[in-house]
């Protein structure tokens, strides 16, 4: 986490860690863009980040501000892609992130690159694009409401290939999500959590930034500490972020696999009792995993399995007249893969404790 003595005015001269340094420009809508830093976490992101600052780029207005990749050591073609946009966007800058995780990499932005005008940070992500005057929105959103701490956005999930076009419509549905509020949620509102957009900086530094061990799940902890030290969290339904699923079924069942094992640090380290939408997965797991594993001595026990099974062919044969396209048969097994790869990271998370960070 950050290490910056919060009880003294901080030093937020950009530091030669940049490749470029960050400068900063014009105004609007009474927010001058000096006032925001855009911390974009990259690594191995080549395929995408071109894209990312693209959609940034679009809002004139951002010319002004400084948008600051924090690459994790990326051994693809990364790093030289921004710094080819350099040249024609020369507020955006590449600093080293030597903490690999995209937690180290907004807390390097912060460290290098924020100054004494700073007064948002927002957080977008190298694998998106963006919607039109995105970063402005953020800011503006933060300006207009003076008691939050943070401002959050809702994601809805979107797919170009088959299966993740599956995969984005189940997980934004009730059994997908659970209703999480930030998973294509339309009502805005005071929450707990949510997809982090923007911060301001004195709650960043007064929290002590993203919790650097945690490789998922960074953002619910940090909203968990955020809360607890009476920052408020805000949850704008009308700044939309498009979030591009994982297009295998391996790379969902990892992904999954890894926010269980999030959430259950978060838990862990501050003690707290999970909600009924996060328990129903794990105990679903572990439901499934003991019938099999006791179904040689009692057979009638393979019901809740099959059961299961057939709720997951239910779904797919939904999903497919939805989506209308065979495509959406594939929507059962991605909601299995994250319904039991999320509970089993959890459980062996919380088995395992912190050794097994």
């Amino acid at each position: 986490m950050l290490t910056r003595n919060i009880n003294a005015p901080a030093d937020r001269t950009p530091r030669s860690l940049a490749t470029s340094a960050c400068p900063s420009g014009a105004a609007n809508a009474g927010i001058a863009a000096e006032d925001v830093l855009v911390a974009v976490p990259a690594l191995n992101e080549g395929a995408h980040i071109r894209d990312c600052l693209r959609s940034l780029f679009a809002d004139p207005w951002l010319a002004g501000a400084r948008v600051v990749v924090a690459d994790g050591g990326s051994t693809d073609d990364t790093s030289a892609i921004v710094r080819a946009m350099i040249a024609d966007h020369p507020t955006l800058c590449l600093v080293h992130n030597p903490g690999r995780l995209q937690s180290a990499a907004i807390n390097t932005v912060v460290r290098a690159c924020a100054n004494d005008r700073t007064r948002f940070v927002v957080r977008c992500d190298a694998h998106a694009t963006y919607p039109a005057r995105y970063v402005a929105r953020v800011a503006e959103a933060l300006s207009a409401w003076p008691d939050a701490a943070s401002v959050v956005t809702p994601m809805d999930a979107v797919g170009g290939g088959c299966f993740q076009r599956a995969a984005a419509w189940v997980v934004d549905t009730p059994l997908g999500s659970g209703g999480s509020a930030h998973r294509g949620g339309r009502s805005g509102g005071w929450v707990d959590h949510g997809h982090h957009a923007g911060f301001r900086i004195e709650w960043f530094d007064r929290i002590g930034g993203y919790d650097e061990s945690f490789s998922h799940n960074e953002d619910a902890e940090f909203d968990r500490r955020l809360t607890l030290a009476g920052g408020r969290i805000r949850l704008d339904a009308d700044i939309r972020v498009d979030y591009r699923m994982r297009p295998t079924v391996r790379g969902l069942a990892r992904q999954y696999w890894n926010y269980g094992r999030g959430r259950a640090r978060t838990v862990r380290k501050h003690r707290m009792r999970p909600r009924l939408r996060q328990m129903v997965p794990a105990l679903n797991f572990a439901v499934l995993a003991l019938a099999v594993a006791m179904a040689p001595v009692w057979p009638p026990l393979l019901v809740l399995p099959a059961a299961y099974g057939v709720v997951l062919a239910a779904v797919s044969c939904v999903a497919a007249v939805r989506l209308r396209s065979l495509c959406g048969l594939w929507a059962g097994v991605a909601l299995g893969a994250m319904h039991n790869f999320w509970g089993a990271g959890f459980l062996w998370q919380m088995i395992a404790g912190e050794q097994a960070a």
